[in-house]
């Protein structure tokens, strides 16, 4: 959370996101379109995506590894955001899709994403999973550990098929970032301890019905500092040298995300800052490189528009928005900052005060900031929007003392239309049954 003398101002906030921009008759406006008449239209809270700027940042960051001459597999993180229209844009911008589960499999095929486009990842994938990602024939699966390996093998071999897979090594490198998001070190959950490598690759090597062709890794997320990358992707070409030394093919490496982007006062890198550390670490290699970007594509397209329910004066003094930690968890979780900008035109020039924004669901939790510095005339009916939602947004929403999932809005470049109905709890109360023999006896 922030301190009110180290929060961005406005202008700063609005200079620095492209897709907002204020005049003086609508207020704030979001790629062209008045976030008014979005409100008039889909109601609150309302979850909006700008496709203008995905396409934008999806061809700026393919941009920064040409200019280095390095052909790489852009795979977008679609546990970032999901959506249709998401998978869609980034589709018809080149890139293929990184899963975690069967579920966003179907969505990516949905969305009409090639299966070898896409490449599995995650934890704990379930014999269903692996079952399908094999008859589909994905790009990659991402093996996370030994008993993977061999489930992934036996399942193979029951679809009369071999699959390509590449090992998930965890480097033990510490990517700097918030606990709950580092993925790389020692004693995180995730892939396979980076000394084993050689050893696994031959035991590999002994499977009818695992192809390996490669190594894959992932150190984190909203990694702000060349040197964990830099840290990561040498110890992996270290890897690879002592694979193919025990005489072993490596074909691929996939690099993972993981880089930041500015939320409140950060120094985001630089896409060509990713592209040089792997060129420098990797490049000489002759493998095939892909990489997994997830919110540095996404969390600047979105922004989530909320209305002021009430404010209430106190020590310190709150204002309830209708938007809460169901919706946008990432505060909750991680005490994430977001900006937060009223939408009105008249309220820019108004006096201001440190408030604390709050949502309407019954925990202590449920706080989008504190002390944050907004217009001291803040009333019911206001409009607020919080920025760089579109990673880690709508897609860990909740219905949480059973409140709907909120409306999504795509905007592009002028254009808007609804891409996500709200839920009702009518939709919610459909999805139950109650037994028979909690039901009365009829006579």
């Amino acid at each position: 959370m922030n301190a009110p003398s180290s929060a961005p101002s406005f202008n700063d906030l609005l200079t620095s996101r492209p897709p907002l921009e204020v005049n003086a008759r609508d207020g704030l406006l979001f790629e062209g379109v008045p976030l008014h008449v979005i409100a008039a239209v889909a109601g609150t809270p309302c979850w909006i995506t700008g496709a203008g700027t995905l396409r934008r940042r999806a061809n700026a960051l393919k941009a920064a590894f040409e200019a280095r001459n390095l052909p790489v597999h852009f795979h977008f993180a679609m546990k970032s955001q999901d959506h249709q229209a998401t998978l869609t844009i980034l589709r018809d911008c080149g890139y293929g899709v990184d899963i975690v589960s069967g579920g966003e499999m179907t969505r990516a095929l949905h969305a009409g994403i090639a299966p070898d486009e896409i490449v599995f990842s995650g934890v704990g994938k379930s014999d269903l999973e692996l079952r399908a990602a094999v008859e589909r024939e994905i790009r990659q699966i991402n093996v996370e550990s030994v008993e993977e390996l061999h489930r992934l093998n036996e399942i193979a071999r029951a679809c009369g098929k071999v699959a390509r897979a590449a090992l998930r090594v965890n480097p033990d490198v510490d990517a700097q970032t918030h606990n709950k998001i580092s993925t790389g070190r020692a004693g995180d959950k995730f892939g396979i301890e980076h000394r084993r490598a050689v050893e696994l690759y031959a035991e590999a090597a002994t499977l009818d019905h695992v192809q390996l062709v490669g190594l894959a890794v992932h150190l984190g997320s909203q990694m702000l500092t060349a040197e964990p990358f830099r840290q990561g992707y040498s110890r992996l070409a270290d890897m690879v040298r002592e694979i193919r030394a025990a005489g072993h093919t490596v074909e691929t490496i996939d690099c993972g995300g993981g880089l930041g982007i500015r939320y409140k006062d950060e120094v985001a890198p630089p896409p060509e800052m990713l592209a040089g550390v792997i060129a420098e670490t990797l490049g000489d290699l002759d493998v095939a490189l892909s990489i997994e970007p997830g919110r540095w594509l996404s969390a600047p397209t979105g922004v989530l528009l909320s209305r002021v329910i009430e404010t209430k004066a106190g020590n310190p003094d709150f204002v309830v928005i209708d938007a809460a930690m169901n919706d946008l968890a990432r505060p909750a979780l991680y005490d994430s900052w977001h900006g937060i900008l009223p939408v009105a035109p008249a309220v820019f020039s108004d006096a201001l005060k440190p408030w604390d924004v709050v949502g309407p669901v019954c925990e202590s939790s449920d706080i989008f900031a504190k002390d944050r510095i907004l217009p001291a005339s803040l009333k019911r009916g206001d409009l607020v929007v919080l920025l760089d939602t579109g990673a880690y947004g709508s897609v860990m929403s909740s219905t949480y003392n059973s409140r709907p999932f909120a409306a999504q809005v795509l905007v592009d470049n002028g254009r808007w239309e609804i891409i996500r109905q709200r839920q009702t709890v009518e939709d919610l109360i459909a999805a139950e049954t109650v037994p028979d023999w909690l039901l009365p006896a009829h006579g």
